[in-house]
Formats: C-alpha cells, structure tokens, sequence
C-alpha cells in the first residue's frame, strides 16, 4: 500500500513538474519572441521615432544624429595655414576670373583687369559638412561644405571707360555665405583613392560687397557702380556655380567626362497668367516674363509686355540649354513695366525639371510667390501656365518634338529647309517649317455649370475661336440645364499650330443678348505631338464648371520662303 501511494505520488509529481517546465519553457520562448520584436522594432526606428520618445536632455552631448558635422578642427588648421592658401588661391583665382569678366564687361567700359588681388588675412569658416547619399555612389564621394566668409580681401579693378577715364575700383566689405559642393571621383585603388576632384560653388545664399573708386566715389559716374556689380555676379555665376565645376586631375588620367556638357534643351511655351496683382495707380499692371535656368544675361529670356492687363495671354515658345536635369529648375519672374524706371516684380515661381518625363508635354500652373526662398507665401499673386518639353540629346529617334524644324519632315522636305543636297551643295532658296493641318474639336459635355438666372438654371452655348485668325463656331443652345450634352464637331483650318490657341467661351443664352459664364484657353502643342487626346477642362472665371473635350490634329507642312 505504501508502495503503491508512493508510486501514485511521484507520478503525480512527475507531471506537475513537466507541466510547470513546459509553462515555463513556452514562456521563456513568449518572451524570447517579444524580444526579438523589439529588437527587430528598434533597429527600425529612425532619429525622428527616437526623438519622439526621449527629449533631448536625455541624449549625452557626444550623441550626433545630424548628418551635417561641424568642423572646428578644420578651421583651427586652416586659420595657421591660411597665409599659404592665400598666396596659392589668389594668383589661381586671378588667372581664372580675369576671361570671365571681359567676357560680361560691359559695353560702356574698354578693359577691365585686376591689378591687385589677395584674399586677406581673414580665413573664410566652413560651419559644416555634409555626405550627400545616393549621388556618386559606386563611383564617387560627394560632399557638401557649407562656407561663411567675412574677409578683408584687397581686390583693386582697373578699369577703363570709352572716353579713355581709367579708374582703380577697389571691391571691399565682401560678406559671403554660400555652401561648396566637392566630388571625388573616380575611385581607384591607389593612393588617394580618387583619380580627380571637382568643387563647386551649390548654393549661393549670400554674396555682398561695396566697389569704391580709389581716392574717390564710384556713384559720381553714371551706370559704372550698377554695371560693374552686375559683371562680378555673372562672373561668378559663369565660373564656379554649379552646375559648372572646377575639375583639379590628382592622378594622371582623362577626365574630360567630368566636365559640365549639355546634356538637353528644355522647350517652354509661356501660356498665359491669371490674377496678377495690380501694382499701378491709374490702370491696371503691363506684366512680361523673365525666364531662365541659369540668371546669366546671355541665357536669359523675355516675352512681351502684356499693357494694362492683370490676366495677360503672351503664348511665346522659348528654348534653354540643360546642363544637370536633376539639380536644375526653370525660374519665371514677372513684372510690371514701368518704361524709363525700373521694372516692379509682381511675383516668380520655378520648376524642378527633374519633375518632367523626357520627350513628353508637361502642362502646369504655377502659384506665384514674393520671394523664391520663402518656403510658404499666403498671399495671392497669381499664378502662370506654362508648358514644358524637355528633350534630351539622343532621344531623336524615340520622340518627335514639335517645336523643331524637321518635325515629320521626309528626307526631300529636310534638304528643302536646309537648303543643302546628299552631295553638299547648297540650293539658292531655305525654307521654315510651318505646322499646318487641321483641327478638329468634338464638344462633348460640360459639368456643374453655374446658374445665371433667378430660377437657378442656365441656358448655355458654346463659342470656340482660334486666336490668329479669328475663325468661329458655335454650338447649339441647351435650355435649362447645368449638365448640359452637346455632341457637336467642328472643323478649322490652322495656318501656324504651334504659335496660335484655342479659346472655348461658355455662354448663357438670354432673350435679349448673352452673359458670359467662363473659359478655356488652350495650345495646340500636346494635340499637335499626340494626334488626338480628350480631357476635362475647368472654366476660368467662373465660380465651378468643367467641359468636356475632344481635340484631334491632322497635319499637313508647308513651307514659306525666309526673308533675305
């Protein structure tokens, strides 16, 4: 009996104690799982998630996260051995800028050189330093070097007029902040470990200075102070803003590649603007555009002063080189016209071109703002149409773009337009492409009209005109309705598709006339490339309403003789 109620005891206890170390087992592997969420979670988390958790004085001060580092040790050497940088750098810098500023020397000056020039005794101060990911990656190192420089340079400019006055103009008080790109590339597998090294000048965020004539005052002669200012920016601008590059070979090699190259051009056709503000007393503002990738004078492109209007319609085709399609942007600047005085700006906006797919119309609108560095601007300004075609070298064969001469053009039509035969001779007579064919617009349907009478309905029609010549349609009348559905085709002749519109109006029929509701303005660049699209327009002008549209495009060129 005592055996038997031994052995029941020890069974039982046998089983509870498997029971209590599977328990015990399945929560350890419990608790090894949920760690290794955690852990896993953890390795996940960003420097925002961490931030979020624990403030800051929770972090020691050794802890970075920034990827910008500061460079005070950078700084401590380059203050001692500033007297030789400044020796070396100055003759570099003199040698290279002399052919830049005769380049942009303005027209009311003969020659313009230095006869003195050093940097001063002030080292310039680099405030951080930045890896920049994703660029050069496999084959190069970029970094970012942000630069402040107050110096106390001596830079004396000789410089003479057409009336045979030289004058010494000494630029001083030079205030720079700005932050300096450097790529080393390629990589090799010798010491340094980079065949060559490339600097630019990325950001320019500030660039003051003073021009004093010596032994006098500058401002005595008329436009030298303003022209000789606007010759230094250019000069700088054309030298080391990026994208433009200074490439130094550390190791004997071709590096040729390196160097700045157009890569494209990017066709803009300046459509119009809406809600300009008014900046005149009398009348309304005469708005033209200012256009450019890069602000140098030779570069940058105007349209026509649009007078006394603040929704002007300028429809100008422009074309610009691109040299860096995904750091560059296309800046429009408008302003109003104020004859002798200077121009006022109304507002500006840009276009990141890493933003538009080779070979293909971007079609945008534009917020304009006061200030291009501001990140947000409440007021309204107004905002610009724009289309854009960026067209990268090479892609011929992949696209057709209509704003080229030989677009759609056989291989008799080229030599037509050339003037120039397989052998190479040259006929008497060159050709221009004109774009001609006809238009062909289906008025399908429009949406959430407006109501223009009592009753809430409307009685709309539709009008459609070319803008050069004037010619005319119109639909039929729907009475009483805000959805209406026309189904109507119309015809037109074009005579010149890339430099004419199509304005489509929305009117309500009344007994005794009709009340204007809204428009569309269209170009005819995106049908003209893609032969036919359909799309629903918003009605500009008007408080809602869209309409529905078909365009169609069958091209036909002729040729007009140049004029000689």
């Amino acid at each position: 009996m005592a055996f038997v109620t031994g052995l029941i005891s020890g069974v039982i206890v046998g089983i509870g104690l498997i029971v209590v170390f599977v328990r015990s087992e399945n929560a350890r592997s419990k608790s090894r799982s949920a760690l290794a969420v955690t852990i896993a979670s953890l390795a996940r988390m960003t420097v925002e998630d961490s931030k979020k958790l624990l403030g800051p004085e929770f972090y020691p001060s050794w802890v970075v996260f920034s990827k910008r580092q500061k460079l005070n040790w950078l700084n401590a050497h380059l203050c001692k051995i500033w007297p030789y940088v400044d020796q070396a750098a100055s003759e570099v810098i003199k040698a290279s800028m002399e052919p830049v500023l005769e380049r942009y020397r303005p027209i009311v000056l003969s020659s313009l050189t230095f006869s003195k020039f050093t940097l001063g005794t002030v080292a310039p101060q680099f405030t951080g330093v930045t890896i920049i990911e994703g660029e050069g990656e496999g084959d190069g190192i970029t970094m970012e070097l942000e630069m402040d420089w107050d110096g106390n340079p001596s830079i004396i400019l000789d410089i003479q007029t057409r009336l045979g006055v030289g004058l010494p103009v000494q630029v001083k008080n030079i205030a720079f902040t700005g932050v300096f790109r450097l790529i080393f590339k390629p990589l090799v597998p010798e010491f340094p470990c980079f065949g060559a090294v490339s600097f630019s000048l990325r950001h320019k965020k500030n660039l003051d200075f003073k021009l004093k004539v010596v032994g006098g005052d500058i401002s005595t002669i008329p436009g030298v102070a303003d022209a000789l200012e606007s010759t230094i920016r250019d000069a700088i601008e054309d030298s080391i803003t990026w994208p433009v590059r200074k490439v130094i070979p550390i190791l004997p090699g071709d590096y040729s590649d390196l160097e700045l190259k157009p890569v494209g051009t990017l066709e803009v056709k300046l459509v119009q603007a809406q809600g300009l503000k008014n900046k005149d007393i009398i009348g309304k503002s005469d708005p033209f555009a200012e256009l450019y990738i890069r602000p140098l004078r030779n570069r940058m492109q105007t349209s026509k002063v649009i007078n006394n209007d603040l929704n002007p319609i300028w429809n100008e085709h422009f074309e610009f080189v691109v040299e860096d399609v995904s750091t560059q942007h296309l800046t429009v600047k408008i302003f109003d016209d104020e004859g002798l005085q200077a121009a006022e700006l109304l507002g500006c906006a840009q276009v990141q071109l890493s933003q538009l797919e080779p070979g293909k119309v971007k079609d945008v609108w534009i917020k304009l703002v006061k200030d291009l560095d501001l990140q947000r601007d409440n007021k309204d300004r107004g905002k610009v149409h724009l289309e854009l075609l960026y067209c990268p070298y090479g892609m011929d064969n992949t696209f057709t773009n209509p704003f080229t001469s030989d677009f759609s053009m056989t291989s008799l039509e080229k030599v037509l337009q050339t003037g120039e035969t397989e052998d190479g001779d040259l006929v008497n007579k060159k050709r221009t492409v004109i774009i001609r064919g006809v238009l062909s617009v289906t008025v399908t349907s429009a949406e959430d009209l407006p109501s223009t009478d009592l009753l809430g309905k409307t009685d709309p029609f539709v009008v459609l005109t070319m803008k050069k010549t004037g010619m005319k349609n119109s639909t039929r009348v729907v009475n009483e309705n805000l959805n209406p559905v026309w189904n109507q085709t119309f015809d037109f002749v074009v005579e010149d598709g890339l430099h004419d519109m199509l304005v489509v109006e929305v009117y309500d029929h009344d007994t005794f006339g009709k009340e204007y509701i809204g428009r569309c303005i269209l170009t005819l660049t995106k049908v003209i490339l893609e032969g036919e699209y359909s799309d629903c327009f918003p009605l500009e002008g008007a408080k809602s309403g869209k309409l529905n549209l078909t365009l169609k495009w069958m091209h036909q060129p002729i040729y007009r003789d140049s004029e000689n």
